[in-house]
C-alpha cells in the first residue's frame, strides 16, 4: 500500500508540473494585441515558409503567417493568411517578399513599401485585404538562373577553343617571337645609349649654352619691355594732363580763340582805317607831287605868285613846250 500511494504522489506530481509547463507557455505565447487579417495571393513557390512563421515590416515582428492553401479566386495560386498588428503602417503601397533566415532555410514574410503616399489598407475580416507577393532574391536567381548557365557554358566552349592545340602551338610560337624582339628591344636599347652618350650629350650640352644665352636675351628684352612700358604710362599720364580740363590743350584752345577774336576785330575796325589812312596818304602825295612838277615848270611861282594860268592845249595862247636841251 505504501509502494502504491508513493507511485500515486509521483504521478499527481508529473500531472501538475506538465500543466504547469503547458500554462506557462501558453502564457508566454498569449496575444496581447489586436490582429487583423491580410493574405496574399501569389504564383510564386513558398517553399520554406510555415505556419506560424513571423511576419516582419522593415525588420520588426509584427505578426505572424496564420494559414497557407491554395486560392480558390485564382486557380494556381497559393494563398497565405496573415495576422498582423493593427498599429502597423500598411498602405496601398506596401507589398511583401519571401526572405530567408540564415542557413536554415525557413523562410518568413517581410513587408515594406516604396515610400510613396498612399492611403491606408483597411482590414477586413470577412473580405481581408490582398497584399502583393514581389519576387525576392532567390526567386530572381531562379529567374536567370538557366541565362547564366547558358552563358557560362559559351564561356567554357570559347575557353576550351581558346585552348586547343592549334592555339597553344600559335600561343608559344607568339612566345617566342615576344622573346626574340625582346632581345632584339635590348639591342636597340643599348644601341640607342650610346647615341646619347657620344652624340647626344654634346648637343644637350651647346644646347643648354644656347638656352641660356636666350634666357639671358630674354631677360633684357624683359627689362627694355618694363622700360617701354614706364615710358608709355608716363607718356599717357602726360597725354591726360594736357587733355584734362585746365590742361596746356584747353589754354592752347582759349588761345587760339583769343587770337582769332583779335584778328576778327583787327580786320572789322582797324584795317578800314588803315586803308583810307592809306588812301589818303596817297592822295596828299599825288598832290605834292603835282605841285613839285609845277614849282618846277614854273619856279617863279614862288616870287610872283601863280598869276594866270597858262592856256591849255587847244585853248587861244598855247604853245607847245619846247624840247629840253
Amino acid at each position: 500500500m505504501e509502494n502504491k500511494a508513493h507511485a500515486m504522489a509521483a504521478g499527481i506530481f508529473v500531472a501538475l508540473l506538465t500543466a504547469l509547463v503547458l500554462g506557462l507557455a501558453s502564457w508566454l505565447t498569449r496575444e496581447t494585441g489586436v490582429r487583423d487579417t491580410y493574405e496574399i495571393s501569389t504564383r510564386e513557390t513558398v517553399t520554406g515558409l510555415q505556419e506560424q512563421a513571423p511576419v516582419r515590416f522593415r525588420g520588426v515582428d509584427v505578426g505572424k503567417v496564420r494559414r497557407i492553401g491554395f486560392d480558390p479566386k485564382a486557380v494556381g495560386n497559393v494563398l497565405v493568411r496573415l495576422e498582423v498588428d493593427r498599429d502597423t503602417p500598411l498602405t496601398r503601397d506596401t507589398f511583401a517578399t519571401l526572405s530567408y533566415q540564415g542557413v536554415t532555410g525557413l523562410a518568413f514574410i517581410q513587408l515594406s513599401d516604396h515610400g510613396k503616399a498612399a492611403p491606408k489598407l483597411v482590414p477586413d475580416d470577412d473580405n481581408p485585404p490582398r497584399i502583393p507577393l514581389e519576387p525576392g532574391l532567390l526567386s530572381r536567381l531562379e529567374e536567370k538562373g538557366e541565362v547564366i548557365l547558358e552563358r557560362v557554358q559559351e564561356v567554357t566552349e570559347r575557353v576550351n577553343t581558346l585552348l586547343g592545340d592549334q592555339n597553344q602551338r600559335r600561343i608559344a610560337d607568339a612566345l617566342e617571337n615576344i622573346s626574340q624582339a625582346a632581345g632584339s628591344t635590348n639591342q636597340l636599347v643599348q644601341r640607342m645609349d650610346r647615341t646619347v652618350t657620344q652624340r647626344l650629350d654634346p648637343a644637350i650640352a651647346q644646347a643648354t649654352v644656347t638656352l641660356r644665352g636666350v634666357q639671358t636675351t630674354v631677360d633684357r628684352f624683359r627689362v627694355t619691355a618694363d622700360q617701354v612700358s614706364t615710358a608709355a604710362a608716363q607718356f599717357g599720364q602726360t597725354a591726360q594732363r594736357i587733355n584734362a580740363p585746365g590742361g596746356a590743350l584747353e589754354r592752347i584752345g582759349e588761345g587760339t580763340d583769343a587770337l582769332a577774336h583779335v584778328v576778327e576785330t583787327f580786320s572789322a575796325t582797324t584795317l578800314p582805317r588803315v586803308n583810307r589812312l592809306a588812301e589818303e596818304g596817297n592822295d596828299t602825295l599825288r598832290s605834292l607831287r603835282r605841285a613839285i612838277n609845277e614849282l618846277t615848270e614854273n619856279p617863279q611861282m614862288l616870287i610872283y605868285g601863280e598869276g594866270k594860268p597858262q592856256p591849255g592845249p587847244g585853248e587861244p595862247g598855247w604853245h607847245a613846250p619846247e624840247a629840253r636841251r
